[in-house]
């Protein structure tokens, strides 16, 4: 296309989950309680793990981790989509566009490295549960946590850079935030480098921690069928429920957009998916938790009365 064609983008349109007005108050009540369910849950169970002595262990760490990311990743999200639903202006500077798809970037592969953190906290307990404590420890937590913020920020900063540069044809997003696929489906020519480093760098990024998880689970697989006591089969399967319940969740959503085949609508598709793994999943995630973790329950029990007793 010729340069002189090129519009010099300064603001983004979204066009948010869907164009018909109708829907518009429905939209917004179903994301105001799905983000008022994620605040609220994750936020208890942060209390929990922070209050209570007997979670400050490693992987309670590494939950407390995950739901501060699930706190962030609806937050960057929702409440601009919310504004969105209740007003007919939906634009949004181009600077913001970026420094959403930074952040997004950021705390959405921030997910997946937590949870192969704590994928190789459930292998370590339940394949080699006499060595645990001496393993798994809060200095490896931290370390893990601090070179999966290094590698996913370093991704997302590149790949913002390399979107800021492109030239647009266009400023309609047909989605509820700056998602980097429609952004380069917008450049008005074909962002060749930009592909490779998405199909390179982005796919080693995006695939390791989800190759791990699945590495990790296949070696408890192995260990659990070596099991011959029923009590230390439900032990075990105690013991990876939650996080594999999560995972599922987490990887389920994501992945389930590629699975479909093409069709006129898979733009709708797309974002009607952008919500179970922006919204729906980080709400479910500490549901998850208190709901299936024993201790976390008892933590909250023990939180609570604590807070009564204090009332009194």
């Amino acid at each position: 296309m010729d340069k002189a064609n090129w519009t010099s983008v300064s603001e983004f349109v979204f066009l948010g989950l869907s164009e018909r007005q109708d829907l518009q108050p429905l939209i917004f009540a179903g994301l105001l309680a799905t983000y008022l369910v994620n605040l609220v849950g994750n936020s208890v169970l942060l209390l929990a793990v922070w209050a209570d002595p007997q979670l400050h262990s490693p992987m309670y760490f590494l939950l407390s981790q995950l739901a501060v990311v699930d706190m962030s990743f609806a937050s960057i999200t929702l409440p601009q989509a919310l504004v969105h639903a209740l007003t007919h202006h939906r634009t949004v500077p181009f600077a913001s566009c970026m420094a959403q798809l930074f952040l997004f970037m950021a705390v959405c592969n921030m997910e997946g490295y937590l949870l192969a953190a704590m994928a190789y906290d459930r292998y370590v307990a339940v394949c080699d549960p006499l060595r645990y404590s001496a393993v798994v420890t809060r200095s490896l937590c931290l370390k893990m946590a601090a070179a999966s913020w290094v590698v996913v920020i370093s991704h997302a900063l590149l790949n913002t850079i390399m979107a800021a540069q492109l030239r647009y044809c266009g400023n309609r997003l047909q989605h509820f935030y700056c998602n980097l696929q429609i952004l380069l489906r917008l450049s008005c020519t074909r962002p060749i480098v930009h592909e490779l480093v998405v199909f390179t760098e982005g796919v080693l990024v995006v695939l390791a921690p989800c190759a791990f998880i699945l590495a990790s689970y296949v070696r408890i697989g192995v260990a659990v069928s070596r099991l011959r006591s029923a009590q230390a089969l439900r032990k075990a399967l105690s013991t990876c429920g939650s996080h594999l319940t999560v995972v599922i969740l987490f990887y389920g959503t994501v992945i389930l957009p590629y699975l479909r085949p093409n069709s006129s609508n898979a733009q709708e598709h797309d974002r009607v998916a952008a919500i179970f793994y922006t919204a729906v999943a980080p709400a479910l995630n500490p549901l998850i938790y208190s709901l299936r973790n024993k201790d976390v329950a008892a933590a909250l029990t023990r939180v609570r009365r604590k807070f009564l007793a204090r009332g009194k």
